[in-house]
């Protein structure tokens, strides 16, 4: 097995059993994990604290105790976000952090009913003013004064920069992963692609930054060849269950870049420089661009992706929609307009991560690519 292997397949495992990668953390260093639900949170606080960050983003489970407290219409992933945290998946997290980016998200707080303490905060949508940046220091202000009780602990301004510090470099190596991903698409087929990237969600960042290193430098001791097939990229909030993937990877489609609120808007956009940490991840929310979940009166994203598809001369946008995902789904009819009118070729599918066959997806990419 070579050493892109080796790294590969301990990405794999990791995301095969976060649970694992949680006991070893804290067998590690005696410090257990906190819970951080989509979409985005100021990891670094809960960073700060010595405690590892972990990204809740559902899966694939049977509904039915969800249904109780969730509408059949709230998205898959917060049908088996609360479905798991019912079971006691969630129960041995030392506490849980929740924005409210969306309507399910405003109100999951108060249905969350396992062991863990949940700190739900609000993020800024009217973000041109400096208000916005005023407004969520103090929110996140209140995040690090929960975590201190909580925890028993004191938050340091000097522990959450140097968190800052190693986020950011984290943030630096993934883009540049998704670089060379897009360079060796042989290597990286879609699902390898997705293991590196989902695996920054349950590892030390740190630790996960060392790791893409050197998966970067074994990778690119290797020769850049022609792909034969078609590149693709992918936006929308996920490309999940894995057997969407493998239906991308079974019509030779790579993923060259991608606009997805699981992968890389989660590294999209770096906490700027300063004294004042709290006041560095404000900037940083009001920095953040063409997200359906973070407003923007000018609606960059459709541009952003038509201009994504010529930097790396994709064939095709394929716009992965979360299921009852309203944000999403007003973005769409301005994306569509965009992609049109700059003769990008693009398809949407329908993501549900309770879906148990993918049939119709994969009939509707195969005649996809026969039309390309």
């Amino acid at each position: 097995m070579s050493k892109v292997d080796t790294l590969l397949a301990e990405f794999e495992a990791v995301c095969k059993n976060p649970k694992k990668a949680m006991d070893d953390f804290k067998a590690k260093t005696g410090k257990g994990c906190i819970g951080v639900l989509p979409v985005y949170a100021p990891e670094e606080i809960v960073y700060a604290t010595g405690y590892l960050p972990v990204g809740i983003w559902g899966g694939k489970k049977p509904i039915s105790k969800a249904a109780t407290y969730l509408p059949a219409f709230a998205c898959s992933i917060m049908q088996s976000i609360l479905e798991m945290e019912i079971d006691g998946t969630y129960d041995d997290l030392a506490a849980v952090v929740i924005s409210s980016p969306c309507d399910t998200l405003k109100c999951f707080g108060q249905k969350w009913k396992g062991k863990s303490p949940v700190i739900q905060f609000v993020h800024s949508q009217n973000r041109d003013f400096e208000a916005s940046n005023t407004f969520m220091t103090e929110e996140y202000k209140f995040v690090k004064t929960k975590l201190e009780k909580i925890l028993g602990i004191t938050i340091t301004d000097e522990a959450i920069n140097k968190a800052i510090d190693v986020y950011n470099e984290n943030r630096a190596v993934m883009r540049m992963f998704c670089e060379v991903a897009a360079m060796y698409p042989q290597v990286f087929d879609p699902v390898k692609r997705h293991t590196v990237i989902k695996a920054r969600q349950f590892m030390d960042k740190a630790e996960h930054t060392k790791k893409v290193k050197e998966l970067i430098t074994e990778v690119m001791k290797e020769s850049v060849v022609p792909y034969k097939g078609k590149k693709i990229i992918l936006t929308g909030i996920m490309a999940e269950p894995n057997e969407l993937l493998d239906v991308f990877k079974e019509f030779d489609l790579a993923v060259v870049a991608d606009d997805l609120a699981q992968e890389s808007r989660q590294f999209r956009t770096d906490v700027p420089s300063g004294s004042d940490p709290l006041y560095r991840l404000a900037k940083q929310w009001q920095n953040v661009d063409g997200c359906s979940l973070a407003t923007d009166r000018d609606k960059p994203r459709g541009q952003m992706l038509v201009e994504m598809a010529h930097k790396y001369g994709a064939d095709a946008i394929i716009v992965c929609m979360m299921k009852f995902c309203d944000p999403e789904e007003f973005d769409y009819p301005i994306m569509l307009q965009q992609f049109e009118a700059a003769g990008i070729r693009n398809l949407k599918i329908e993501i549900d991560q309770q879906s148990d066959s993918m049939e119709q997806i994969r009939t509707r990419v195969q005649s996809f690519v026969e039309m390309m």
